[in-house]
Parts: structure tokens; sequence; C-alpha cells
């Protein structure tokens, strides 16, 4: 009777946690935050939503990992349908641009975007994206794209800054100790140049 009584608390105590829509850019850098917003009592979704991705080979590979990942944690993952024509749509015009430039400011509005409709459509007040744990990504022009389609969308962006407390290096090892694909550009066909 005991063991039953703790898992009826359990399972109490999961409908009542907040949920929290992680945008995932790829298994190596959602590793931590979907460890750390565990802990931090979220139940975490992830959304993976990257039609930046190319070619589709190496699209496939990277939600591989992020399956292996959310097993592991015992997350739910929900994959976006996959169509590069998006993304290519919206960054036209920008291809020549550098990196960490405005198609890559262009790219993040329209993954954080639909991760906001997504989280409307899951009645989900909570978004955030694990984009930010790269050392390679300006944590500020992240938090200012996140908050504006946020405000617009009546939605809470959390601004955590998953590189602070060694959260690239604990990311890193969360990946390896998993086996993880560990991808060497960031994902466009634009980032390979």
């Amino acid at each position: 009777m005991k063991n039953s009584k703790k898992f009826l608390l359990k399972q109490e105590q999961k409908k009542n946690k907040e949920k929290i829509l992680l945008h995932a850019c790829c298994a190596i850098c959602s590793s931590y935050p979907v460890s750390y917003l565990k802990d931090a009592g979220y139940e975490v979704i992830v959304y993976f939503y990257n039609p930046n991705i190319y070619p589709d080979s190496e699209y496939q590979k990277r939600l591989d990992a992020q399956k292996t990942l959310c097993k592991h944690f015992e997350v739910e993952l929900i994959e976006e349908e996959y169509r590069q024509d998006e993304f290519f749509e919206y960054v036209k015009g920008f291809e020549n641009e550098p990196e960490k430039g405005l198609r890559c400011d262009k790219c993040f509005a329209l993954r954080l975007q639909k991760t906001a409709e997504k989280a409307k459509e899951l009645g989900i007040e909570n978004f955030t994206t694990s984009i930010v744990i790269s050392p390679h990504k300006n944590f500020q022009k992240l938090s200012a794209i996140g908050q504006e389609i946020a405000n617009k969308e009546n939605l809470n962006f959390l601004a955590i800054d998953f590189k602070k407390k060694d959260g690239f290096l604990k990311t890193n090892k969360i990946a390896n100790s998993l086996y993880l694909y560990r991808q060497n550009y960031c994902g466009c066909k634009f980032s390979l140049r």
C-alpha cells in the first residue's frame, strides 16, 4: 500500500509541474538545458524545429541524437516537419551575410517564433532555447529576440544563460557520456563556407 501511495504522489507531482517548451538546436547543446530545467522543477518538452540544417543527412543525424537524449532524460520530444524551403525563403536576400550577422538573427527569430506558436498551441506559457549555451552565440541578442516574440505572443521567455556555471562543460560531459553525434558547423548551408 505504501508503494502505491508513493507512486500516486509522484504522479500528482508530475501533473502539477509547470511545463516549458525547450527549443533544441541539437542534442549537444540541449543536454545540460534539459537537465537544468528538470532539476529546476519544470516538466520539459523538447521541440526540434530546425529547417536551417543542411543537408538532409545532417538533419537526420542531429534528430537521432536528440531522440537518444530525450529518451535518456525521459522527456517528450516533438519533432516539427523538416522543410528547408521555409528557412531559405525566410533568409532570402541574406545569404551572403557573415556568420553572426543578420542571416543568423533571422534564423533565430524564425525558430523561436515557431517555438512560441507551438507553445501556444499546446497551452504552455513558458519557452526557451538551447542555442544560448553555445560560446559562439550571443546571449543578449538571442534573449532580446525571444523576449520580443514572447511579448507579442503573450508568453514567458525564460532567458537563461545556460553557459554560466560551466554549463558548456556540463553539456559536453552529458553528451560524451551518451556518445551523442557531434556536428562541426552551425547547421545551415551558408555556415559550411
